[in-house]
């Protein structure tokens, strides 16, 4: 992984923790979800309209990373309803690369050499560890089992998509139908749950979803490249980092609390970042 690849990751990681952040904010988070794939089609036609069609060969991986990506916002939606963003986020986004480098090993053919596989896992503890509360101090234990199916969504699709996009052969082709055909879904099955009632009425919500939804786009656009040219459990764990950006985010803006315990996790994902990158 180059250093410009490195550091584009890095600042996909704070794109995608600010988007969490901005859904965590409103009131209803379903409805925030729902905005935020109206973004996603929108920026998904635009990116449709620029780009080359996707070879008729990732087709079928683009099918399943719109099922995962339904599976991963549909759980993590819920998973917000029962925690703070500092608890939900590490849950639902650090056990993900591990269930990718898992599946990287046994069937990828992309080589990640012996100290980026501890880096990984050591990115994976320390996301956990952030999340620690939930075990130890019984903290909203209704989330897990949703914080962990957001995790599957989330290790299902990062496979597909950097599969899709390299059989693709345009990666942001890939991109915009990727995020139109999953806004589509999602924002149809909003409507189809709570009628007209899950748009605002409210300009500001409006303005809000429209942005969390360009920083998300964003975010994953710069990841699927990334996955291109760089093995896919590496990128996977490195984007994870975000779970910093989304810890600092929650105890500065939502008044998460922040212990010893966050700052050691803190410490344990930067020792994994910093083995990934050796």
């Amino acid at each position: 992984m180059t250093v410009f690849v490195f550091a584009a990751v890095l600042f996909a990681a704070l794109l995608h923790a600010s988007w969490n952040a901005i859904v965590k904010f409103g009131d209803d988070k379903f409805q925030g979800m729902v905005l935020l794939s109206i973004a996603h089609g929108i920026i998904g036609l635009m990116m449709i309209a620029a780009f080359p069609m996707p070879k008729v060969e990732s087709w079928p991986l683009l099918a399943g990373s719109v099922l995962f990506h339904l599976i991963y916002k549909s759980f993590l939606t819920v998973a917000y309803m029962r925690g703070d963003l500092s608890r939900v986020y590490p849950i639902a986004r650090g056990t993900a690369p591990m269930i990718v480098l898992a599946v990287s090993l046994v069937i990828l053919s992309d080589v990640v050499t012996g100290t980026q596989i501890g880096g990984i896992l050591l990115v994976g503890l320390g996301i956990i560890l952030m999340a620690r509360g939930v075990f130890t101090q019984g903290e909203e234990r209704a989330l897990i089992p949703y914080a962990l199916l957001a995790a599957v969504g989330t290790a299902g699709y990062s496979l597909f998509d950097g599969l899709g996009a390299r059989a693709s052969g345009n990666a942001s082709g890939y991109v915009g139908w990727l995020f139109f055909l999953d806004a589509f879904l999602f924002t149809l099955g909003g409507l189809f749950i709570k009628g007209r009632a899950v748009l605002p009425k409210s300009a500001k919500i409006w303005t809000l979803g429209m942005i969390a939804g360009a920083f998300s786009v964003g975010a994953y656009w710069i990841a699927v490249w990334a996955m291109t040219i760089a093995p896919i459990a590496l990128v996977t764990a490195l984007r994870e980092v975000s779970v910093l950006f989304a810890v600092l985010i929650g105890v500065l803006f939502f008044k998460d609390k922040a212990d010893a315990g966050k700052i050691v996790a803190a410490l344990v994902i930067v020792a994994g970042v910093i083995a990934i990158r050796i």
